[in-house]
């Protein structure tokens, strides 16, 4: 799916992290969930050492002004396993095919970065997003830990497959 014309994604970068945390705690107020700054976002503090310095991503579409309106990133976990994290969206800009393409976008990038998994926690309530991870393979699993705002967990195999 590719990114509707009038916006841009580009790596996100530390002088981002107040803009990125006013989208995403915003969000998650919006579903009643709460933002943990001193552990669960704390990645937030310093993104480029958190996502880019540490063989990951992490992406946001501007609009045409400028503004985030959508974010997501690659944690590393182990040298095969990456997490999808942060993939937050404004509701205004919902249903226009933008959460399609960040998923697309995430997994093209962590196939680049030579993983061969991906995992993500989420919560109940954010059914759209379970519907998307679900329609594009992602199956569920019982972890060994969840952050205190998820209650799910689910992975993609994106092993290349031999011919």
């Amino acid at each position: 799916m590719p990114l509707p014309e009038k916006f841009n994604i580009r790596p996100a970068a530390n002088k981002d992290s107040e803009e990125i945390k006013s989208l995403i705690f915003g969000i998650l107020d919006e579903y009643k969930l709460s933002s943990d700054p001193e552990s669960t976002d704390r990645d937030l503090d310093n993104i480029e050492d958190s996502y880019t310095n540490n063989s990951g991503i992490f992406d946001v579409v501007v609009d045409p002004d400028g503004i985030i309106i959508a974010s997501t990133g690659l944690f590393k976990i182990d040298e095969t396993t990456c997490e999808l994290r942060k993939m937050y969206l404004l509701k205004e800009y919902r249903g226009m095919g933008l959460g399609k393409f960040l998923l697309d976008h995430s997994i093209e990038a962590a196939k680049k970065l030579g993983y061969k998994k991906i995992i993500l926690e989420t919560a109940s309530v954010l059914k759209e997003a379970i519907g998307l991870y679900e329609k594009y393979g992602f199956t569920s699993y019982e972890p060994e830990h969840l952050s205190n705002r998820c209650d799910q967990r689910y992975y993609l195999s994106i092993e290349k497959e031999t011919q």
